[in-house]
């Protein structure tokens, strides 16, 4: 069944748009009529980079969204550009794992809190004052594997899980004024991660794109009495 969406009044910034999972969220906004802001620290010089920045209605933005003065004057330049902002999906993510805790480095722990929540956190403190205006809406990106400890990759799974207590205190804090949810998928089906698994069983991934149009339908009216949820991604059932 095909769902049709209008987001053709929205601008809307995508955090990780560099990413498979991040250009998936952008292309499933701009199909919908929106305005799409895509950020990252990469940009479409680099090689690789998946969107083709010559799109109508895409602005690309390349910035660390780790870094809060980069966060603040990217967000500021995207107002000034675009009069408004009327919604938040923060994809830039990362994993690490295979060790122990007792085994893990600091250097890891560093880097899974940086871009999984500094991210996450720092664009939507320096969003939120907009989103406030417009009645706006966040989406961040946790994982299934946050529900639960684990073997290997405690941190991620940890970090993953502040990211999704962080949208929840920010529905709270907002509730009646600004929306926001996260997505909890399972592994991803990207390639990357098909490099890094070989031999796992692929059909039980979640495509991107399918997880872009949760992403996309999560921001839009029809689900606007959804706020502070926590939405699993899975196909092993």
């Amino acid at each position: 069944m095909s769902v049709q969406f209008d987001f053709s009044d929205y601008v809307v910034l995508v955090t990780g748009a560099g990413g498979a999972l991040g250009s998936a969220t952008v292309e499933a906004f701009l199909d919908a009529g929106a305005t799409v802001c895509a950020a990252d620290v990469i940009g479409p010089d680099d090689e690789g980079y998946p969107l083709d920045p010559d799109q109508d209605r895409l602005r690309t933005y390349q910035a660390d969204f780790t870094d809060e003065a980069a966060v603040q004057a990217a967000v500021e330049d995207i107002v000034a550009e675009h009069g408004r902002l009327d919604t938040l999906v923060t994809v830039a993510g990362t994993w690490q794992g295979g060790d122990p805790v007792e085994e893990t480095s600091t250097e890891t722990f560093d880097l899974l809190a940086d871009v999984n929540v500094r991210t996450a956190f720092l664009a939507a403190k320096h969003v939120l004052p907009h989103l406030q205006t417009t009645g706006g809406s966040i989406v961040t990106v946790s994982s299934t594997s946050s529900l639960q400890g684990g073997s290997g990759d405690g941190l991620y799974r940890a970090s993953k899980a502040a990211v999704r207590l962080l949208t929840e205190s920010i529905a709270a804090e907002n509730e009646g004024t600004v929306r926001a949810n996260t997505v909890m998928p399972d592994v991803i089906d990207t390639p990357a991660n098909r490099e890094m698994m070989p031999d796992a069983d692929h059909d039980v991934w979640v495509d991107p794109a399918d997880i872009a149009d949760v992403i996309r339908f999560l921001c839009s009216e029809v689900a606007s009495p959804i706020t502070g949820g926590a939405i699993p991604l899975d196909h092993s059932g």
